[in-house]
């Protein structure tokens, strides 16, 4: 599909905008995700874990971490756009398009760059608060306040812990889900009438479709992530090996696809919620026009 590259500027605004409306709709299916996946003897369902959180925090104690993951999901989609553009620029060929394998390397290459400037510190953030609130008396008080606290405890590498498992998950995530959409979207607009607009119920299916694909083949690397970031990672694991062995050994290999529904229902949502908003934007501000 050949396509007029998109501004940095338009892709950045676009993408930023998507991620924050996407976060903040889809955030109580992170937090009972991320709950799940923590380790211990004690397995809580997603059923399980919203009752027990409703009648111990409230309704906000299913926000717990919202405003780190808000505040990096919308840094996240920027860098992802304005990386994946770019990639897709470089990658493209004479006439403009951009083969299916291109895609994907297009996709891993954003993913890394996500993963480095937003997603990881975002993320260890976003876990440990969530961690800390499951305690009978939280020791952080909110996000300004849990990351000073992570930083000086820690140090600045503190909140870049799992670094190498976020890079592995981002780099697969925009890689399959980029591939994902940008194939099903040529099918689509193939069949179409030429120089035809697709609805945003299209866009949103999908976006929806990718965000599927997505979950199954790189939820391994979702839990790994989420326990070389919880709060005694340190005292438990040695690197992203070493937790993956320690889950593959203890706790068997379906341990690795723990919170799949409520992250499946998050990334179906979000792909849908991101890729209709992205490009409901780019059209308003006079951003990119695929075409035949």
């Amino acid at each position: 599909m050949a396509f007029k590259k998109e501004k940095p500027i338009h892709s950045l605004v676009a993408g930023a905008t998507a991620g924050a409306i996407e976060a903040f709709i889809t955030y109580p299916t992170e937090f009972v995700k991320t709950r799940s996946q923590f380790g211990g003897l004690k397995k809580e369902g997603p059923i399980a874990i919203i009752k027990s959180t409703l009648q111990t925090k409230g309704i906000t104690g299913l926000y717990s971490g919202c405003m780190a993951l808000v505040i990096g999901n919308s840094m996240k989609a920027g860098v992802r756009f304005v990386s994946y553009d770019h990639f897709k620029g470089l990658l493209a060929d004479s006439q403009g398009k951009v083969s299916a394998p291109r895609s994907l390397v297009a996709g891993l290459g954003a993913g890394m760059m996500e993963a480095i400037f937003a997603v990881t510190p975002s993320e260890t953030i976003k876990t440990k608060l969530i961690d800390d609130a499951k305690r009978a008396q939280p020791q952080y008080r909110g996000l300004v306040h849990g990351t000073v606290s992570i930083v000086r405890q820690e140090g600045i590498f503190g909140v870049y812990r799992g670094l190498f498992p976020v890079m592995m998950r981002q780099g697969a995530n925009s890689a399959v889900r980029f591939t994902t959409y940008s194939t099903l979207k040529q099918f689509v607009q193939s069949n179409a009438r030429p120089g035809q607009q697709l609805p945003s119920t299209i866009t949103f299916g999908i976006g929806a479709i990718a965000g599927l694909v997505t979950v199954y083949t790189t939820m391994p690397l979702d839990v790994i992530k989420t326990r070389m970031q919880s709060l005694d990672a340190r005292l438990q694991y040695r690197n992203s090996f070493h937790c993956a062995y320690r889950i593959f050994t203890e706790e068997g290999l379906l341990r690795f696809w723990a919170g799949t529904t409520p992250r499946l229902a998050r990334l179906v949502l979000s792909g849908g919620i991101v890729f209709t908003t992205y490009e409901a934007i780019i059209s308003v501000i006079g951003g990119r026009t695929p075409t035949e």
